[in-house]
Parts: structure tokens; sequence; C-alpha cells
């Protein structure tokens, strides 16, 4: 309704300024003096040689042409206020029934127009390199282009306004699942306001979903380890030394299963926040604490490295790269490097590795690869998956890949500022 409406007020003015349209005075007395030759020459001559007289009457100014029936330019528009001032100069043009028109753009002119002779046919006229005549034309390009204009402005703005809501929307679904819940105020067209008011519901439940879940692992983690704890002071009555070890041995192994199942289904509520950490000592406090333990780690890097991060997560990450690599192999090796734009935490154990093809398998859950593992494992097969979801969280890449002399390499690539 607002295009139409601006298309018909733009055209209304466009046939309001023709309607009075004129040329300077000199111009419209020279028009009137050659239509009044071209009268009196034409209608002198016999029907079969007025096309001839019509040629001869062709200037630099105007053309000139004779029909015997009436032209088909009722179309263009009227210039009342021209014929008005060639009639002024020679009234006796006023019983030829004188009309006076905006030309096409595309006869390159201003002005045609037409007048009767005294049996009925016509005399055709146009102006010809009339030097205001370009400027007239550009006048009225410029005036046919301000409605075009108009419009792709207000195109614009109608545009912008109706996708602001939507902008907002697509900022809120971008956070939806991170345990941060924005209401986006419904605005804008019906259409939008229904979209967002689907999206803030669906919002709502995800988020409910999201608590849920949090507190059912809160109460599970509790109700399962209190079982835990108990067996572990009954361990301690049994005599039997081989038995108690090896039921220990269960224990810890379900503890660790109950941890790392809580630790990958909880990381999406971390509410930890990144703050700077020296990447360097922990990196080197983990690898010396794998040591202590009598295993063969080493770590090669600089003694403080400094980066914004969330230190439970990547100390989680590391640790279970480093655990990881002790289970298949015999010995790790951890290095540290940091280059422009980008810190790599790179560990290499000496185990079987990974066949190539499920080198991405590995990284999803509950993904059990002991065809590729020459031990039995333990556990869900949530290890890798955890590091790829805390390095996922610290918008960083795990990358997997077999060495050429044996064993795997686990790469943690973080993007740190230049």
């Amino acid at each position: 309704m607002l295009t139409v409406a601006v298309e018909f007020g733009a055209s209304t003015l466009l046939y309001e300024r023709a309607s009075h349209f004129s040329v300077r005075e000199d111009e419209a007395n020279r028009l009137a003096e050659h239509l009044v030759i071209a009268r009196r020459l034409i209608g002198e001559r016999r029907p079969n040689d007025r096309d001839t007289a019509a040629r001869e009457l062709v200037t630099d100014r105007y053309d000139v042409g004779w029909s015997a029936t009436p032209p088909a330019q009722a179309s263009l528009p009227r210039l009342p206020s021209m014929e008005r001032q060639v009639l002024a100069w020679e009234p006796s043009l006023a019983q030829s029934d004188l009309h006076v028109r905006l030309a096409p753009l595309s006869q390159g002119s201003t002005i045609s127009g037409e007048f009767r002779l005294a049996d009925g046919s016509w005399v055709l006229f146009r102006t010809r390199g009339i030097a205001q005549g370009w400027s007239l034309a550009l006048e009225r390009v410029l005036i046919a282009m301000l409605p075009a204009s108009l419009l792709l402005l207000l195109s614009a703005l109608l545009i912008r306004v109706t996708l602001r809501p939507l902008r907002t929307l697509i900022r809120s679904i971008g956070r939806i699942g991170s345990g941060e819940q924005v209401a986006v105020p419904e605005e804008g067209i019906a259409e939008v306001r229904g979209l967002i008011h689907a999206v803030n519901a669906m919002q709502a439940r995800i988020h409910e979903l999201v608590e849920s879940r949090t507190q059912a692992l809160a109460a599970v983690g509790h109700d399962l380890r209190t079982p835990l704890a108990r067996l572990h002071l009954r361990l301690d009555a049994l005599r039997d030394s081989d038995s108690r070890e090896a039921m220990r041995d269960d224990v810890a192994e379900m503890e660790g299963m109950i941890a790392s199942l809580l630790a990958f289904l909880g990381g999406d509520g971390d509410p930890e926040t990144p703050v700077p950490v020296d990447i360097a000592v922990l990196v080197d406090t983990l690898v010396q604490g794998a040591a202590d333990r009598g295993r063969d780690a080493t770590y090669d890097g600089p003694d403080h490295l400094e980066l914004v991060a969330r230190p439970s997560l990547l100390r989680r990450a590391v640790s279970n790269l480093i655990e990881n690599a002790l289970h298949y192999g015999q010995r790790v090796r951890v290095t540290l490097a940091s280059a422009r734009g980008s810190t790599t935490i790179t560990v290499d154990d000496d185990g079987p590795g990974i066949p190539a093809d499920k080198l991405e398998a590995a990284q999803r859950p509950f993904v059990r690869l002991d065809a590729a593992r020459a031990r039995n494992t333990k556990g869900l097969g949530l290890g890798l998956a955890i590091v790829a979801q805390a390095v996922a969280r610290e918008e960083g890449q795990l990358v997997l890949a077999n060495r050429p002399e044996g064993g795997l390499r686990a790469q943690i690539v973080l993007r740190t500022s230049a």
C-alpha cells in the first residue's frame, strides 16, 4: 500500500509538472512560425505530394511529416502551457486543433505534436536539436527517478525494521543450550512474533531440561558415591589381602567411571569462567604427578606461558590425554609450544596408536577401540570425548594422528591473541 501510494503521488507530480511545461519565449515563437509555414506549404500541395513537401520543411531544429489519418499519440502527456504560447503568437492555428505533447525520451527530442489541415489530414512535428531539449529530458529523467529512489529508501527502512527482531532472535539462538536463557522481545510482524514466541518457548524447555539434568547428575553422583564409600570401609575389614586389593581396584574403576560420566554429561553446565592461567605450570604439574607415580613422563616447553582459559576444564583435558597415553603406552612426552595466534599442547605416547579410519570415531562418546589397542580397556570410552568437549568449550581444536615412529600424537590447539 505504501509503494502504491508513493508511486501514485510521484506519477501525479510528473503529469502535473508536464502540464506546466514551457520553453523560452523565442523558441515558442520560432515553433509557431514554422508551423504556419508548414500548414501553408503542405496544405497547398496535392495529397500525393504532401510527403515530399513535409520532407522539404525538415530543418536542424524540426522534423515535419504528414499523415492522412489521425496520429496515435494520445497517450503522451499534453502541454497546454506551450500550446497557449504558440497560439498567442499565431492565433490562426487555433482552428487547426493544435496538440503539443511531451515526446518520448526514446525519440531524443523534447516536444512533439500535430495539427489538422482543412481537408482533415494531419501535419506532424517534433523538435530536433533544441539546446534546451537535452536539459529538459534530463530533468524529466531525474523527476522519474525520484519516486524510484524514494521507494528504495522506504523499502530499505521497512526491511531493516522488519529484520531487527530476527537479528535479535539469531543472537539468542546462538546461546541456546549454553546455560544462559535470554527471552527475546516478541515484536515485529505477526509471522516474526509467532516465530519468536515459539523459540522463546523452546528455549525455556531446553533450559528446564538442562537444569533437570544438572540436578539429576548431582543426585546420582551423591547416591552412587555413598555406597562406594561404604565399600571402601568394609574392604578394610577383609583379611584376605589379595581379595581386598582386587576389590579395591574394582571400586576405584567404578569411581573413575562415575567421575568420567559426570564430567562428560555435566560439561555444558560448568559454571567456570575463563581466567588468566599459567598453562606451562599446569601442564608441568600434571607431568610431574605422573612421574611421581613412577611413570615415564617428561615435559618439554617454557617455564611460564599465560593465557585466558578455564583452568579446571583444561587440566581435565590434559590429564585425560596423559592418563590415556600412559594406559596404552609405557612413555609419554608432553610438549608446549606457542606460535603467533595459537598455543599447542602435544602429548606423544609409544602405544599401538589408532587406525587412521577410526581417529575421528575415537573422539565420540562411548566408543571403545579395543581392537586397535593391545590392552584391555577400562572405563566407558569417554576419555577422548571429554577432552574434545573441554577443548571445544575453549574454542580450540583436538587433533589426533599416528606418529611415524609409532604411537599416538594428541594435540590441543588453542587460539591466543597475536
